[in-house]
């Protein structure tokens, strides 16, 4: 009885190896074809990008034309290693099973797929591009890569954050480099017995004179109401957008506020308003 239930296993056994060996030779046509899909899609990418680069002025649709080169290369490769491998298979039968399960590919790939139909969409709208700084859900940097899938930023504490498209697609996103200007606000409070007129003077030609401070849209001082104990005013006044360049402006315009208002009584409080101005407009 044992020896008989021993020869049905090693008959099955032999049956699967034989079956095995005969797959064998097309699934290693199968790899090979994989194996040259790989090469043949870097390859295409790469010529796609030359391309581009002499007629697409915009990285993102260079990114964007590249990748949808390599994936259709990638399916074509897929299609044709599948045929090999399966003889009996036919691409009819490839895009029937493909409608009956994509029901339940959408469901285990959910996350997957909305993340790449947002960088399609965020690569051919171009809400912002690479180079471009921006917020979102916290973190904030400039844009160093833009992929299907996800982009990549560098913060301005220098770290490397990979933020899902679906959440730049589907949330609001600050630009702060989407226009050519950016404005400061700087908020004093100055002491009742002051001259407003004199100082507001004085303070527009030292606001004018700080390096990084643009003539057009020129400074502005205005005074903006009462507090408890001083008369409050802003100083306004536009730079480049550039989180640096509004940063090191920002201390030269209060350190120069500060020498010229001298042993006047005062509270400074500086705030970066996300307010921009395109060049266009002025």
């Amino acid at each position: 009885m044992f020896s008989k239930i021993a020869q049905n296993i090693l008959a099955a056994f032999d049956k699967i190896i034989i079956t095995i060996l005969g797959y064998l030779p097309s699934l290693l046509s199968g790899l090979v074809i994989l194996l040259l899909t790989r090469y043949l899609a870097d390859w295409i990418e790469t010529l796609v990008q030359r391309i581009a680069d002499r007629t697409v002025k915009s990285p993102s649709l260079q990114i964007l034309f590249r990748k949808t080169a390599s994936v259709a290369v990638w399916v074509l490769g897929f299609i044709l290693a599948l045929v090999v491998v399966f003889p009996s298979f036919t691409v009819g039968y490839f895009f029937s099973t493909l409608g009956i399960g994509s029901v339940v590919v959408g469901f285990a790939f959910q996350d997957i797929l909305k993340n790449f139909f947002a960088g399609i969409l965020i690569l051919s709208q171009e809400p912002f591009s690479i180079g471009d700084e921006i917020a979102v859900e916290g973190y904030q940097g400039l844009v160093e890569h833009i992929d299907i899938r996800t982009t990549t930023i560098r913060t301005y504490q220098g770290e490397k954050i990979l933020i899902p498209n679906a959440t730049l697609f589907t949330n609001s996103v600050l630009v702060r480099t989407g226009f050519d200007y950016r404005r400061t606000d700087i908020e004093l409070g100055l002491d009742y017995n002051t001259e407003l007129e004199e100082i507001q003077q004085l303070l527009l030609r030292v606001v004018k004179s700080v390096e990084g401070v643009v003539d057009n849209p020129p400074p502005e001082v205005d005074v903006v109401g009462f507090g408890d104990s001083a008369v409050r005013l802003v100083v306004r006044y536009w730079t480049p957008p550039q989180q640096k360049t509004v940063r090191r402006v920002q201390t030269r315009a209060i350190i120069a506020i500060k020498k010229a208002l001298g042993g006047a009584s005062t509270i400074v409080s500086p705030s970066a308003r996300a307010i921009h101005l395109d060049q266009q407009e002025c």
